[in-house]
């Protein structure tokens, strides 16, 4: 059995989530929280473009935080989807890698992708005068474009899986911390609680069950997609 086949495929997608389990508060994953909330941060920044407003900055600070300044005509929708953006567009990132990771049989060129965005979004990151920022995001996405040149499938096929694994796991563990836990923080939720009237708890608790929801999904579609991969590359009988 070749190593590409579904059912190795889904052994080492398992293995892959009890790392994380095990590691979670360790410097072995401690990177890849950075990437989440750069991804968090940018996902704000996007938004706001979307709905026709500039980056301004993007801060990410070594104790897993950050912030998106930005400028946008202020008006419900554009502060409603732009406040919703974070927690929910880093789902979205990591679950699109996780996904592209399984489809793709030329994972390298997502490694490359990420290794341009992050490289781009390394320059709002210095406008905030966060060195360290600027460092993890910038030196992040130099890794990403080595590994494009000079790492095998293999290696791109077990990375991207993993950072796909841990940004949808956090999505979910971040909420429940900022947005559940403690409430009135400041946070997302309460932003978007002021702009609709409802309580942040509420806020945090429907992100949470979407972010829940969505991680389901996707791993079911993976082995899904796995298990029909492993039977098509059996022989015959």
């Amino acid at each position: 059995m070749k190593l590409t086949d579904g059912k190795i495929q889904i052994i080492y997608l398992a293995v892959l989530i009890a790392v994380v389990v095990i590691f979670w508060n360790t410097i072995i994953v401690y990177p890849i929280k950075l990437f989440v909330v750069m991804l968090h941060e940018m996902s704000h920044g996007l938004m706001a473009v979307a709905f026709g407003g500039k980056i301004i900055a993007i801060q990410i600070d070594p104790q897993i935080g950050g912030y998106c300044k930005f400028e946008m005509e202020p008006g419900f929708w554009g502060s409603f989807m732009t406040g919703s953006a974070g927690y929910l567009g880093s789902l979205f990132w990591g679950s699109l890698i996780l996904v592209l990771a399984v489809k793709s049989k030329r994972d390298k060129y997502i490694s490359l992708v990420i290794g341009i965005v992050l490289l781009g979004l390394s320059y709002f990151v210095l406008q905030s005068g966060e060195l360290f920022g600027t460092a993890m995001t910038a030196s992040l996405g130099v890794f990403m474009l080595i590994a494009f040149r000079f790492f095998g499938p293999l290696f791109h096929d077990l990375w991207l899986k993993f950072i796909g694994i841990i940004s949808c796991a956090y999505v979910i563990l971040d909420i429940k911390d900022d947005l559940i836990d403690r409430t009135n923080i400041g946070s997302d939720a309460d932003a978007i609680a002021e702009l609709t009237g409802q309580s942040s708890l509420v806020i945090g608790i429907i992100w949470m069950l979407l972010a829940i929801l969505n991680l389901i999904i996707v791993l079911r579609y993976i082995y899904k997609k796995q298990m029909t991969d492993y039977h098509h590359s059996e022989p015959a009988v």
